[in-house]
């Protein structure tokens, strides 16, 4: 846990302020999920190609990483187009609810290529209140 001291701790409090502790806390876990996606990858492709629990990780962190975009508020979504986050929601139903179709090979494309590019622009909007345009609250339901 972060204390509250902690520069970390205030992180995102322009996102807070304009669309909500719950869109803060949903980035704050993007950028969490991020990370783990990162360590799986550091592994190497051969070691994900061959363990099928490393696959199944991966899964489960596009299911994390989707959840937590679920959770945005449409009007930070719609401020932000340039990054895809209604695909990572849909990449989310699709493992969640239609499991079988997932192909491995995206995923790792996914996590590989993908990720890191939308984690940085999604860092970007955390740690830059300069970068964020005026928006109103609202949610994704």
């Amino acid at each position: 846990m972060i204390p509250n001291d902690s520069p970390h701790h205030r992180r995102g409090e322009h996102i807070e302020a304009r669309y909500g502790r719950r869109a803060r806390l949903s980035l704050l876990d993007f950028q969490d999920f991020a990370w783990l996606a990162a360590e799986l990858v550091s592994r190497g492709k051969p070691a994900y190609a061959g363990d099928v629990q490393l696959r199944l990780a991966a899964e489960a962190i596009i299911h994390k990483l989707g959840e937590s975009v679920a959770r945005l508020p449409t009007s930070l979504v719609e401020a932000h187009p340039e990054i895809p986050f209604r695909l990572l929601k849909a990449m989310r139903n699709l493992i969640t609810h239609e499991y079988d179709r997932a192909d491995p090979e995206i995923i790792w494309q996914t996590l590989a290529v993908e990720l890191p590019r939308v984690a940085a622009q999604v860092a970007s909007i955390v740690d830059d209140p300069a970068g964020e345009p005026e928006t109103h609250r609202g949610d994704i339901r």
